[in-house]
């Protein structure tokens, strides 16, 4: 039996996915199985992972679904207690794993922590802003203007997807975002603070770097958690006005760009949303 499952989703990454695989292998502590999902790969991302026939479980998609089907194909064939997540393009240091369960076996109550990670701007290293810097513990309100969990950094009790569900399929980003909302509200999220996990960006495929209009998959996020009814008075206070402000600014900048539809939309939902018109979301599923 192994302790934990570490979950790979790659997409055409044939020369970065082998540096996360091998960062996973060299780790100090053994006791896992690594499961690479191909995600509908078009380049030489399969001969890149056949090099390691024997050593690791890779399930491949016939076409491309987005990361959050990979992972929760990944979740869904996990066998361990724990799991852990590594985006194809970022990498871990040797003893992420081995700290995270000593975490974990010192805190039998935990169900989530992560690590700090270096950040590496096109081959520099750069510091995050004081707004990235990560929280831990009852962080929950603090996550709703920006994402402050790394995949590729933390460390779960898989018992916990039985609670909140997986990564949401609907988004093809902020589907992180999403997922920690889902927990932090319920739990505490804990900040390990070593440095334990390279995560890069500035490269062109990067979904982030890709795909606008971010906010819309938050909104979407915070309504769920509002029609979901598993918020106290004080959360649900703090999801209303942080939702407002983001439907402000992502409103005003439709409405800018000549969306007037869209933005006018945008910013008559907070009310609409206080008063549990939740259907207006669903009559208007196409703006998300």
């Amino acid at each position: 039996m192994t302790e934990v499952s570490v979950i790979i989703p790659t997409f055409n990454r044939a020369e970065k996915v082998v540096r996360a695989i091998t960062s996973v292998l060299d780790q100090t502590f053994n006791k896992f199985e690594l499961i690479v999902i191909d995600d509908g790969s078009i380049d030489k991302t399969a001969e890149s992972l056949s090099q390691f026939a024997g050593r690791i479980n890779i399930i491949r998609h016939e076409r491309n679904l987005g990361v959050s089907s990979a992972r929760n194909s990944g979740i869904r064939a996990s066998q361990s207690p724990f799991l852990a997540f590594l985006d194809s393009d970022d990498y871990w240091l040797p003893e992420k794993l081995e700290i995270q369960l000593q975490f974990f076996r010192e805190n039998i109550h935990a169900v989530l922590c992560q690590t700090e990670e270096i950040w590496v701007r096109n081959g520099v290293r750069v510091n995050p802003w004081n707004k990235h810097i990560k929280p831990s513990g009852e962080i929950f309100e603090r996550s709703l203007r920006l994402c402050l969990v790394s995949p590729s950094a933390v460390m779960i009790r898989r018992e916990i997807f039985d609670e909140v569900g997986l990564f949401d399929e609907d988004f093809p980003v902020c589907e992180d975002y999403d997922l920690w909302l889902r927990i932090g509200c319920r739990y505490p999220i804990y900040l390990i603070n070593k440095f334990m996990l390279v995560k890069e960006g500035g490269h062109s495929d990067q979904l982030s770097s890709m795909l606008k209009g971010m906010d819309r998959y938050r909104i979407k996020s915070m309504i769920k958690l509002l029609e979901s009814d598993c918020l106290n008075e004080s959360q649900t206070r703090a999801v209303q006005e942080e939702m407002e402000r983001k439907c402000g600014i992502y409103g005003n900048g439709c409405i800018k760009h000549g969306r007037s539809e869209e933005g006018d939309f945008f910013l008559r939902l907070p009310e609409k949303i206080k008063l549990k018109n939740f259907d207006i979301i669903k009559d208007n599923n196409r703006l998300f």
